[in-house]
């Protein structure tokens, strides 16, 4: 009998004994290719042996010095290389543990940044409806995904959403992208002048959407017109890139793509590739300036903030990831996105194939005519993600795609080492899941 708290208790996952590459290998010698990346985290695969070795060095110097008392070379040379790569304005570096950390930060950072400046009424947040932005509270109550919300809803921190950028469902038939863009953009001048902009603090979105909608990429000139909202009314502008970010989308920061600088960024998942639990919030000098000038002291922290190992680790998968391989991911990415069109653009239940770069959804309908959804009830994700796993493929299927409750999509996020032969593997495996669930 297992001890461990899984994350379902009806659950009997298989042990995962070895990584070879893009693959998991359990305990029976099965070999599982990870087309999701767990959580697109795994960008590198799972054997990399520079990475590898780079802990295996760090740990033989010193595993772990709190930054109460100290700083780290590792941390140091990661914090240079990634403003080095940063969006224009980001200098500062924080690190964390995950995703949700880093957003929890980030939250914490917009609202100290205020009071140092005596806005001290400067506290909501805006965010999109369908966003997911971590499992923390504050995090939680930031995101707009119904389902995660709502058992935990009385402990939470109230916050406006706005529709998304989802132009599969949101756009009319007699407006452009472009138009369709500007008009949700501009919802969140309406929510900001509903709230009173004294009052609001930052608004909070994810370049491409990824765990609850399907890897979503917005319209072109939609975030900059929200960075020119946001301008206007003195509001910080902050990015979730845990899941897009790090090379996943194509370019080593998914906001490269839409013209568009954050005042706070957070990134995780790919910036340790999964070796080490890492992830960082990274901010203006304007923002670092006003701790700095002001209390001198950012009253957050979390025990393994800046961890040695964790940061060599990662420095090992940025140098990777700076030296090349991102240039893979957005042909691979198109190589994918045209396998998966073959394969499955004609499906009677396939509605969207979407995504940039190797971030890949594929969303699910009963009927592609009216783009009406599965009912819940049936489990569409669930028998897609079973019957993929039976495959060999893992992958990453949801539910609650439109508002939480209806609809289904299968994200995908390879590891971006994967070859051409493998961008079939992936297709075939999940042709067979759509055979054995339709």
């Amino acid at each position: 009998m297992s001890h461990v708290f899984p994350r379902h208790t009806k659950a009997n996952p298989p042990v995962a004994a070895k990584g070879d590459g893009c693959y998991v290998i359990d305990q029976n010698g099965k070999r599982y290719f990870d087309g999701s990346g767990g959580a697109a985290v795994s960008c590198l695969g799972h054997s990399d042996p520079d990475v590898i070795a780079a802990i295996k060095g760090q740990v033989d110097q010193i595993a772990f010095a709190h930054t109460g008392f100290f700083t780290s070379e590792p941390a140091e040379e990661l914090a240079d290389l990634l403003i080095k790569h940063a969006p224009e304005g980001l200098d500062r570096v924080y690190f964390v543990s995950g995703g949700s950390e880093a957003m929890e930060a980030a939250l914490k950072l917009a609202r100290q940044y205020f009071l140092e400046k005596g806005e001290t009424s400067r506290h909501r947040v805006i965010a999109r409806r369908q966003s997911y932005h971590g499992n923390t509270l504050g995090a939680l109550a930031t995101g707009g995904n119904q389902w995660r919300r709502e058992p935990f809803s009385p402990l939470m921190i109230e916050t406006s959403h706005i529709s998304p950028c989802y132009e599969y469902r949101g756009r009319r038939d007699d407006e452009t992208a472009f138009e369709y863009g500007q008009r949700v953009a501009n919802e969140l001048e309406t929510e900001i002048q509903r709230l009173g902009a004294e009052n609001v603090m930052a608004f909070v979105a994810e370049p491409v959407v990824g765990a609850t909608a399907g890897a979503v990429p917005p319209v072109e000139g939609y975030f900059k017109r929200i960075r020119e909202i946001c301008d206007q009314h003195g509001i910080l502008l902050i990015l979730d890139e845990v899941m897009c970010g790090m090379g996943r989308t194509g370019s080593l920061f998914a906001c490269e793509q839409d013209g568009v600088s954050p005042d706070i960024l957070a990134i995780a998942k790919g910036l340790g590739a999964g070796y080490q639990p890492i992830g960082a919030m990274l901010c203006s000098a304007e923002i670092y300036a006003a701790i700095e000038n002001g209390s001198g002291f950012f009253q957050h922290g979390h025990t393994y903030i800046g961890h040695p190992t964790a940061c060599a680790a990662s420095l090992a998968v940025l140098k990777k990831l700076t030296g090349g391989l991102v240039e893979r991911v957005n042909p691979m990415g198109a190589k994918l996105h045209s396998s998966l069109e073959a394969a499955l653009g004609q499906h009677p239940h396939v509605g969207d194939i979407r995504g940039r770069g190797l971030f890949r959804g594929i969303e699910i309908v009963e009927d592609r005519e009216t783009k009406a959804p599965f009912d819940p009830k049936r489990g569409i994700n669930k028998a897609l993600k079973k019957a993929a796993f039976e495959a060999g493929l893992a992958c990453y299927p949801m539910g609650g795609t439109i508002d939480g409750v209806q609809g289904d999509h299968v994200l995908l996020a390879p590891p971006f080492i994967m070859n051409e032969a493998q961008v079939d593997e992936v297709t075939d495996k999940l042709t067979t899941a759509f055979k054995a669930v339709f």
